[in-house]
């Protein structure tokens, strides 16, 4: 039997420990431990409440991952993405816990989805804490909360470089860690844009597809990186090259302002601050400072413009790849022919079905192109006819540059540049910008002789109206009788002065001249005589004309 001291006992043991465990709730509310995990819309906040991890979407995805960002700025900012590569579809039944000393996120299934992959002794009391810095530690829960821990996202950045956090190269692993872009605007995949630290030359430069580089900071000399020295006016920039690694870092004059170095999916590098007031985020700086000087920005058979919007558009006779990707403005996947029935050779049996070249002038030219020797612009465009990977040429001052495969880093000048070419860009004879220019010569034929026709018909109706009102008005006057109207004489003549074909028929009319015509026939003593009609209508006629203009 329980006792009312019992049932006492009981309850205060059961307050008590729902108590302790909210208190441990409430200390490591910055944190995960072994025996905590996050779900569904359960996240962690830094200690200073200025950054939260957690599941999100970005954009108008139905994507969900784990990442970073900060806790008061709004719209939401991700400075750093666990899954980037692998989105789960429902946060609701994934989830983030400490497994084998490792932070693994798992799906419904229990499958692993992402984990820190590290070598861990301390598998029981791994603890992963959020600081105020944005930076998520694995470190045994007996070291302290300032210790770095075994893992850190700062050494596993995304795309984003935060305060206090490094670009390093391993000199014992020879690896570096990479600053890269996300592939677009709602996929924080690894896109083609990345940073990373060059030891050879002491600097840190950027690469399209982690091969071709297009901007450099210029080699450390101690002080500044010697292309861009007002970096140290925004913050305290530091290179750092030691034994084991090389690496570089910045610290803040004001740790209390907000500030991020951003791979931005434009290519470019962005340092943004945050602005409270505004409520928005304010660019400081950013490389390279003209878009299109990254290299390849608009992709293969892209055009890009610096005074457009956007800045990335398909050569004529080409169309995007993906206008998804292009609407999310990714435009690696660039441009594809329209009408890709291109005929191989110069020697195709009818001349109709060569392919053929439209021009694009004021460009400035893509670097990958061969010389060759031809001695007109006609024999060089033949030289890329014979050639089945020849896509363009260009022929200037006797110099002949073709061009292999895709066509990459097009750029279209302004006309107040000076150095533009004229590149001529390969592409099938059927396609719409030919056959356009044919029905456009056609509509344009068509419409003059349309033209034509409709004034000739006019002046045929202006041509009869005037006829048939020259003879209402000599019938009204003939037929009045007796006196007769200016300009009118009536006479008698022989027939046969009439010319009649039948009579009692007028044969004959005459306009502008003394003679009417002949119009009735009278008999007199038995010989026949016309009566004839003169008028004198060049007044009526001067009258007409004059009433027309009007």
């Amino acid at each position: 039997m329980i006792t009312k001291n019992s049932f006492c006992f009981m309850f205060s043991v059961l307050f008590i420990v729902c108590f302790s465990i909210n208190i441990n709730f409430s200390d490591g509310a910055d944190s995960i431990t072994a025996n905590q995990s996050l779900s569904g819309n359960q996240s962690i906040v830094s200690s200073g409440n200025i950054f939260e991890l957690g599941f999100f979407t970005p954009g108008n995805s139905s994507r969900y991952y784990v990442g970073i960002w900060y806790k008061n700025v709004s719209p939401r900012t991700i400075v750093w993405v666990a899954n980037r590569e692998t989105p789960m579809s429902d946060m609701n039944s994934a989830e983030l816990k400490i497994l084998h000393g490792n932070l693994v996120l798992m799906n419904k299934s229990q499958v692993l989805i992402w984990s820190t992959n590290v070598n861990s002794t301390t598998s029981s009391s791994a603890v992963a804490t959020l600081g105020d810095n944005g930076n998520l530690v694995l470190r045994d829960g007996s070291e302290p909360r300032t210790s770095e821990g075994f893992w850190q996202s700062f050494y596993n950045p995304t795309d984003t470089f935060l305060p206090g956090g490094k670009l390093a190269y391993d000199k014992r692993t020879k690896t570096k860690q990479l600053l890269t872009s996300w592939k677009n605007s709602e996929d924080p995949a690894p896109g083609l844009f990345s940073l990373e630290v060059d030891p050879n030359g002491r600097q840190f430069i950027l690469r399209r597809n982690r091969t071709e580089p297009y901007w450099a900071s210029g080699a450390w000399n101690g002080h500044i990186f010697s292309l861009v020295p007002g970096l140290n006016y925004i913050y305290n920039l530091s290179y750092v090259d030691n034994a084991n690694e090389t690496y570089v870092t910045y610290a803040l004059y004001d740790p209390s302002s907000l500030f991020r170095s951003v791979m931005d999916i434009s290519g470019q590098l962005k340092q943004t601050s945050w602005v409270e007031n505004t409520k928005e985020w304010n660019l400081m700086w950013n490389q390279p400072g003209r878009q299109c000087a990254v290299y390849a920005y608009c992709g293969a058979f892209g055009t890009c413009n610096e005074h457009s919007s956007p800045f990335c558009y398909c050569l004529r006779g080409f169309k995007q790849k993906s206008e998804t990707g292009w609407n999310l403005k990714d435009f690696s996947g660039g441009c594809v022919r329209a009408v890709d029935l291109l005929q191989c050779g110069n020697g195709s049996t009818s001349t109709r079905r060569k392919d053929k070249f439209l021009e694009n002038s004021n460009v400035r030219l893509p670097s990958n192109s061969q010389s060759v020797i031809a001695g007109s612009a006609g024999k060089c465009e033949s030289v890329c006819l014979s050639n089945c990977s020849c896509t363009a040429y260009s022929y200037d001052g006797n110099a002949c540059l073709v061009w292999n495969g895709e066509l990459l880093d097009l750029q279209q000048l302004s006309v107040y540049e000076g150095s533009g070419r004229t590149i001529y860009v390969r592409i099938s004879a059927s396609d719409s910008q030919f056959s356009s220019t044919k029905n456009g010569k056609g509509v344009v034929i068509g419409a003059v002789v349309g033209s034509l026709a409709v004034v000739m018909v006019l002046l045929a109706i202006v041509g009869v109206v005037i006829w048939a009102m020259i003879r209402v008005e000599g019938h009204d006057r003939y037929s009045s009788g007796g006196a007769r109207g200016r300009g009118y004489q009536r006479k008698r003549v022989p027939a046969a002065n009439c010319h009649y074909a039948e009579k009692r028929k007028v044969k004959t009319r005459e306009f502008g001249g003394e003679k009417l015509g002949c119009n009735t026939r009278a008999e007199e003593g038995g010989s026949t005589f016309q009566t004839v009609e003169q008028l004198d209508i060049s007044s009526f006629s001067a009258s007409f004309y004059v009433s027309l203009v009007k």
